[in-house]
């Protein structure tokens, strides 16, 4: 099992250039099942969960052409009947995605329950209350989940939540359903833009992009595109957090810094500043890395929230940056109750943090973080990726296990750091 062994305690400098947006890339890969057309896809990030959800359009017998690792054409010519196989689902959070856009091919699709990040209970109630308001059956079993239909027929649909997966399903089925759709409370992140965008170049009457509601008019057929992915969201913000906290001027470019308004408040909370150049942003080497006290001294809160709130996958971002910024700060993360337990690793290496509950934890900084030579577990994407940022500023060497959940969300992150002088190895 491949492990990081870091070197903490250097400072790095340097251009570095985001991958694709993971989130994006997902449900655009399920978007190919949508037409018997070539659809290209570009910036497309070269990990785990893309590889495998290229695994599991392949046994759906989808023609997958690789020009370079960051582009690939995907036809959907003749689609099999087969069911996707198992252990491959379980292993991406996002398999469920394919349940719109095959319902729009075929009659009936049997998808086996995912797996992805143990952060807290993911429901995908939202999914198929959707899909069930289009006219969808949906039958649920211990292990599999079964969707007949004749024909999807547009709805006024309202989602319980913002779930962005939801909201992605809801635009997938919606787009060659017969009739008008309009999706209220939808998610609206980046991602889900790229996913309208794309929609739309292939053919589909998608308006409100951006919005809470959606308005979808459904399509016969829909046509091939070629399509950029935007830049990776949360490999930006996290990019941010490292450069702050290792006192290192980097510029990350391309990194669409409109998308990072919210993420310049949350982290202006803790003292760290940036400035936009064009489309780049440039994060200073030198900062005072203070929390910024709410009106009358009062201890000021990094909580997340639905776009364009604070993300909540830089939650974990956050915490660490906390450890390294003088005063007291609450973050609250609203949305899922384990996300926050690998503090207990922080801990480990000196960080000052009370985890009040699952959602929860104080942190009093700054504190000086010391290297774990005998390792530290990387429990998902996003804990794993702010467990190599907090070795990284770390007094020492650290070795960070079960790496494989970061591959799955950051594109060789330790050749592209390395290149801005991290002290990070592979082995």
């Amino acid at each position: 099992m491949d492990r990081f062994v870091i070197e903490g305690g250097h400072r790095l400098s340097g251009a570095i250039t985001p991958a694709g947006n993971k989130n994006a890339a997902l449900p655009l890969l399920a978007a190919a099942l949508l037409t018997d057309q070539q659809l290209t896809l570009r910036n497309l990030p070269d990990i785990g969960d893309v590889r495998i959800k290229l695994a599991l359009l392949e046994q759906l017998a989808v023609h997958v052409q690789r020009h370079d690792a960051n582009t690939v054409t995907l036809q959907a010519l003749n689609l099999s009947d087969a069911v996707p196989d198992v252990a491959l689902a379980r292993r991406i959070r996002t398999s469920p995605l394919l349940a719109g856009p095959l319902l729009a091919r075929r009659s009936r699709v049997t998808l086996p329950r995912p797996g992805g990040d143990v952060i807290g209970r993911r429901r995908l109630d939202t999914h198929f209350h959707a899909l069930s308001a289009l006219g969808a059956a949906v039958e649920v079993t211990p292990t599999s989940y079964i969707l007949t239909c004749d024909k999807l027929r547009g709805a006024d649909l309202f989602l319980d939540e913002m779930s962005v997966t939801g909201t992605e399903q809801a635009i997938m089925a919606a787009v060659l359903a017969e009739g008008q759709t309009i999706i209220g409370n939808a998610a609206s992140e980046p991602h889900v833009q790229d996913l309208c965008n794309c929609l739309n170049q292939m053919g589909a009457k998608i308006s409100g992009i951006g919005t809470n509601l959606l308005e979808i008019e459904g399509v016969s057929s829909l046509g091939g595109a070629d399509f950029t992915i935007g830049p990776d969201f949360m490999e930006v913000g996290s990019l941010i957090g490292l450069a702050a906290v290792t006192h290192s001027e980097l510029r990350i470019v391309g990194a669409r810094p409109r998308d990072h308004r919210m993420s310049r408040i949350a982290f202006g909370r803790l003292g760290v500043t940036w400035r936009d150049d064009g489309d780049d942003i440039v994060v200073p080497g030198e900062q005072e890395m203070r929390v910024r006290d709410d009106l009358h001294g009062a201890i000021p809160k990094i909580d997340s929230a639905p776009w364009p709130g604070f993300n909540p996958d830089l939650i974990s971002t956050a915490l660490v940056v906390a450890t390294q910024s003088r005063g007291t700060v609450l973050i609250h993360e609203k949305m899922f109750e384990s996300r926050l337990f690998f503090v207990d690793r922080l801990i480990s290496m000196g960080a000052r943090i009370v985890l009040c509950d699952p959602h929860r934890a104080v942190v009093v900084g700054p504190a000086q973080l010391y290297g774990e030579p005998e390792g530290l577990p990387s429990p998902d994407i996003r804990a794993g990726m702010a467990l190599v940022i907090a070795a990284l500023c770390a007094q020492g060497r650290s070795v960070i296990h079960n790496i494989g959940q970061i591959d799955r969300g950051y594109e060789r992150i330790d050749e592209r750091l390395a290149a801005l002088g991290a002290r990070i190895e592979r082995v």
